[in-house]
């Protein structure tokens, strides 16, 4: 047994540099899979941050996008869905015009959209059609003077037939889904001031012997049931999940009833679990066709996911060890791909035949950085008392470097950290940006606040009207509840986050004094700025969060921090990307202005050409060194 270092906690030498982790970190984004490869994009720091595309065919992996070709979408500004295949053939969106390109292998891609003329145009979802040898995509057009325009579209792939619209007139499109014999098409739609976890609609049209899809009826869903992922069974049976019963579990239509205009959804799979996800992106997958009329299913409950065969009666799990299901799929070959993570293995590709799940083989992994598995800080899940009778969840990870320990009778200094959404949610996978505090001597807290998915529908509505106090709370008294544990030092608490988290982030130390720094990265100080300027998908994402605007203005004030910024008395660092379309880069300028004014120091760091998310592995590097400096400062560490 080797003989500790024993130095003050957040001092510790650690191998994770923050150079190693943001070159090392390539983010494994989506899949998907054809009749003879898996498909996997990859967002590579080191290239700019462009989403390069790996074939895995026939035991190769074969790089299909060279540089610069960037396969991301900009739909409702988080993407996703931006590639498909039909066998080896490649169809992606490039970022830089958002067409859609055709790539055969070894080949130059060539495009099958015009360009926009000026008018920015993307696509998303895409969804290939073996029957009419077409594309069926959602498509956004943004007009000069005018919000945002969805359609669902088809995309002609020979001949000349132009573009063609399926449907239109609603706000928002996703996922469409073709029946087996390609008779039948689903999609989802919505409106404002829904997002897509509140309230969805399940559509299905019927396929004309003139190729278009008429008659389109109202599956499920309302203002008030959200429905995600839509897709048909082997046997043409209509499944999606829904939480109109808290959860969101699996339904089924049967091809009989809905061909009849019966819609009659009955539970296929009820537990409390959650079988969907918050859809902020497109392409999301938690569920799949497996063999013999089963299915395979990917499921949380209590921040934890696993994936089970469903049989028709019980779920029986399968033996891997991810803890965060990102997505999966069935191959061409019956096997099952895995996008997942665990505590000591950071997000890789898995596959793995079903009857043998533990003999799979690691297709690519999202960093290649050799870590000490020793030093890894596991996260514990805990819950714990917050205001008003509540009971929130989180993820505490203890200091830990299995070359150094802190002093004795010594406490580590505590980062409380903020997930963005704020409707998403922490996860016990191994997350290298955590590791790099917990091996320097800080111990870290990871929230699912009130508001968070994975716990059902009423966790997640805790936040209706309510964000900035709720959320603000169950940070606060996660703080509180691992401080009263006695495993951190209660006067060196510092909160971070990110986007929606710098706002939970801003608010604590504006209305709290339970924190002693703050970093907001890409944060909002101003909500009445947010809502006047952002993208179409959140532009009435608050009504919900706050109140309508204009009418609840005084409410927005109220709990905007810029204009509590006099009650900040802690230090603060900003990071912003000058590029960001979500949250506009004045709004980190005006809270830093405001505390200047007050004498409260403050560090402001902006990054040219980066957006909502920092992408650039100089950046992602600068931002975390800067940080670990700023508390570094702050709390007195040497």
């Amino acid at each position: 047994m080797s003989i500790q270092d024993i130095r003050p906690f957040g001092t510790w030498p650690s191998t994770l540099s923050a150079e190693e982790i943001a070159q090392a970190h390539v983010r494994l984004y989506q899949f998907c899979c054809s009749t003879t490869s898996t498909f996997c994009g990859e967002i590579r720091p080191l290239e700019g941050g462009r989403m390069a595309i790996v074939e895995y065919y026939e035991g190769q992996r074969i790089e299909r996008l060279a540089a610069p070709w960037n396969a991301r979408t900009r739909v409702h500004e988080y993407g996703g869905g931006a590639f498909v295949a039909d066998g080896r053939t490649l169809y992606f969106s490039h970022f830089d015009d958002g067409c859609i390109y055709r790539q055969e292998p070894g080949k130059t891609p060539e495009p099958i959209t015009p360009p926009s003329a000026g008018i920015r145009t993307g696509y998303a979802d895409l969804l290939f059609d073996p029957h009419g040898q077409r594309l069926i995509a959602v498509r956004e057009v943004h007009h000069p003077e005018s919000e945002a325009e969805s359609s669902l579209v088809t995309i002609c792939l020979r001949g000349d037939s132009p573009m063609s619209v399926i449907a239109s007139g609603h706000d928002f499109f996703a996922s469409p889904t073709l029946s087996p014999g390609g008779s039948e098409l689903a999609w989802l739609t919505w409106s404002h001031p829904n997002m897509p976890w509140d309230g969805t609609t399940l559509w299905i049209a019927s396929a004309q012997s003139d190729g278009t899809f008429q008659q389109p009826r109202q599956v499920a869903g309302s203002a008030e049931e959200s429905v995600f992922q839509p897709g048909f069974d082997g046997h043409g049976h209509l499944v999606f999940a829904s939480d109109r019963h808290d959860w969101w579990n699996l339904y089924r239509v049967t091809v009989d009833d809905y061909r009849a205009d019966v819609f009659d959804a009955r539970p296929i799979v009820t537990r409390e679990a959650e079988f969907g996800k918050p859809q902020w992106m497109f392409g999301q997958r938690t569920w799949v066709n497996g063999p013999d009329g089963q299915l395979v299913c990917a499921s949380t409950r209590d921040g934890l996911w696993t994936v089970s065969i469903f049989n028709g009666e019980t779920l029986e799990p399968l033996s891997l060890p991810y803890t965060q299901i990102e997505q999966i799929g069935l191959n061409g070959n019956g096997q099952l791909c895995v996008l997942g993570s665990h505590p000591t293995c950071i997000t890789e590709l898995y596959e793995c035949a079903l009857e043998d799940s533990t003999s799979g083989r690691v297709l690519s992994r999202s960093s290649t950085l050799p870590v000490d598995v020793a030093s890894l800080s596991k996260g514990q899940p805990i819950s714990f008392p917050s205001a008003r009778g509540r009971i929130a969840h989180a993820f505490f990870y203890a200091p830990l470097n299995n070359a150094h320990a802190g002093p004795q009778g010594e406490k580590p200094p505590l980062i409380v950290m903020s997930h963005g959404g704020p409707t998403s949610s922490a996860h016990q996978g191994l997350k290298l940006a955590i590791q790099f505090w917990t091996t320097r001597g800080f111990a870290v807290v990871d929230v699912n606040y009130g508001g968070s998915s994975g716990y059902g529908r009423a966790y997640r509505n805790a936040l209706k009207g309510q964000w900035g106090i709720v959320d603000v709370e169950d940070c606060v008294a996660a703080a509180e509840y691992v401080s009263s544990q006695g495993w951190v030092d209660p006067r060196r608490r510092a909160i971070r986050g990110g986007s929606a988290g710098g706002y939970t982030t801003l608010a604590a130390l504006a209305f709290t004094d339970a924190f002693q720094a703050g970093a907001s990265h890409y944060g909002i100080g101003d909500l009445e700025a947010l809502a006047r300027d952002t993208h179409k998908f959140e532009s009435r994402y608050l009504d919900g969060l706050i109140g309508p605007y204009p009418e609840s203005a005084e409410l927005y004030k109220i709990r905007s921090p810029i204009h509590s910024a006099d009650q900040i008395s802690c230090p603060v660092i900003f990071f912003q990307g000058m590029e960001d379309k979500v949250v506009p880069p004045n709004q980190a300028d005006m809270m830093a202005k405001a505390l200047q004014s007050n004498g409260v120091p403050h560090r402001h760091v902006t990054y040219e050409g980066e957006g909502h998310g920092f992408l650039k592995a100089e950046n992602i590097a600068h931002a975390l060194n800067t940080e670990l400096e700023f508390y570094q400062e702050i709390f007195g560490l040497a």
